[in-house]
């Protein structure tokens, strides 16, 4: 029996590139969400979650960043194992709904509940045991790193492309600083750090990264230093770019290299300690 009132799922006739797209009315968020996903050949090793950022929706990192292109290429290259790749809409409130429960909406249940549900009820053949990874950009980054980090039970690891880092940091990309997500809509402003230090005896090993000439860039150094301080295992890395589909298109493969360290060895703190 489904978990869900409705599902609608593409039809393979008219699919591409291992494409295919999802409309499930989410008991989290109590109206329809959309959902893309990537389902390589092979026996699935890892399923990952990527997040988008403000004014994005699911099809934003396979149509604007080419993710599934990108992942096939690695696993072609044998650089990766075959990994699912689950491409959900934030829920799409206002400009971004922070992937934070709201009064009316749970958008981190949407996440960390009901896309587990789907994903497995949609591919019945899947594992049951398959690792779960989160990941994603500016807010999708926020959402990834924060779930990752307040969830260690649900994610074997996750990472964060520019991301932000704490929730005020959203006012920035706000159509207006009235925005009712900046005013009483989420239950609580959460920071990335919070969930961190909750759950240092918990966190797997995980990784985030920015451009230098990101607008972000100083939020990010000052978590890594924050995440140095107290003493909590990561990998931050720093390259050339801005806050932009070029650097995000390129910097996946930092992660999806990352995701596959785990898959491969189980065990990423024996790959960081090869790192020095």
């Amino acid at each position: 029996m489904s978990k869900f009132f409705t599902i609608e799922i593409s039809d393979p006739t008219y699919e591409h590139d291992k494409l295919r797209w999802i409309t499930v009315k989410s008991k989290a968020l109590k109206k329809r969400a959309d959902v893309s996903i990537f389902v390589p050949a092979g026996i699935i090793k890892g399923i990952v979650i990527l997040l988008h950022g403000v004014y994005g929706s699911h099809w934003a990192w396979s149509l604007k960043g080419g993710v599934h292109k990108t992942t096939q290429q690695l696993i072609n290259e044998g650089k990766i194992e075959p990994m699912l790749l689950i491409m959900p809409s934030d829920g799409l409130f206002g400009d971004g709904s922070a992937y934070l429960p709201h009064h009316t909406e749970n958008y981190e249940d949407w996440i960390v509940s009901d896309l587990r549900n789907l994903i497995y009820e949609i591919q019945p053949d899947l594992n049951p045991d398959l690792p779960l990874f989160i990941t994603g950009l500016s807010m999708g980054g926020y959402g990834a790193m924060r779930l990752g980090a307040k969830y260690p039970q649900v994610f074997k690891t996750f990472s964060g492309l520019s991301s932000i880092t704490e929730f005020g940091q959203l006012k920035q990309f706000l159509e207006n600083e009235d925005d009712a997500l900046l005013k009483a809509n989420v239950l609580a402003e959460e920071s990335t750090l919070q969930w961190m230090l909750a759950n240092k005896s918990l966190l797997p090993l995980f990784r985030f990264d920015c451009g230098k000439e990101d607008i972000l860039i100083e939020a990010n150094r000052q978590l890594h230093e924050e995440l140095q301080a107290n003493d909590i295992p990561h990998i931050y890395e720093e390259y050339e770019g801005a806050h932009d589909w070029p650097y995000w298109q390129a910097h996946i493969v930092d992660t999806l290299l990352f995701f596959n360290e785990y898959l491969v060895n189980k065990r990423l703190s024996d790959w960081i300690l090869n790192l020095h």
